[in-house]
């Protein structure tokens, strides 16, 4: 009898939330199944449920996978920039609109407007708590080397209100990437001063 170790079973969960994305982006959220995932991926059904749990938790994997890309962007300008706030704030929310732009998965989600497919998009508007907090948690992170003229609570709504303000800006675009991210850099360059 074969082991399987927990370090085998990550390739299996991340192959499947793959396989979801995949599967949403070219038949919609609808036509996603634990069978279907289990065919795509090579495993049984029952593999797909012990690794994701239901469908729900599926969609919140997904999502997640796709915030982790966003946020590797965000940590690159930050990387590109130390110790010049402005700049990596200003590359961070380009870089992370660019990335809105072409992203077939945030347009598949956003435009799922009927039936089954209505689920997903409240991870990213209504009920993006988990969403929020991991990119509130990793801007934190990055602001914290930075000695601003702020206390713990405004540093948290400066962070809460710039977080809400890109994610707002991937949902519905209002101009380019370039233009929005200044206009962001310039609106938290003000209130990041004190």
């Amino acid at each position: 009898m074969t082991t399987v170790s927990s370090a085998d079973l990550a390739p299996h969960r991340q192959r499947i939330v793959a396989a979801a994305a995949e599967l949403t982006v070219t038949s919609g959220w609808a036509s996603v199944t634990m069978s279907r995932l289990a065919d795509m991926v090579g495993v049984s059904r029952q593999t797909v449920y012990n690794e994701i749990g239901s469908k729900p938790q599926l969609a919140e994997a997904m999502v997640l996978d796709e915030l982790a890309r966003f946020l590797a962007v965000v940590d690159e300008a930050f990387d590109n920039h130390p110790g010049d706030l402005l700049p990596a704030i200003t590359d961070a929310v380009r870089g992370a609109l660019e990335l809105a732009q072409g992203n077939t998965l945030l347009h598949a989600i956003v435009s799922a407007t009927h039936g089954a497919d209505t689920e997903l998009l409240p991870l990213l508007t209504t009920n993006a708590e988990s969403l929020l907090d991991t990119a509130k948690t990793v801007v934190a992170e990055r602001l914290r080397p930075y000695d601003l003229p702020l206390d713990e609570r405004e540093r948290g709504a400066v962070i809460d209100m710039v977080v809400r303000l890109v994610l707002s800006h991937v949902m519905q675009p209002s101009g380019t990437p370039e233009q929005t991210a200044a206009d962001i850099a310039w609106i938290a360059g003000r209130v990041l001063a004190g």
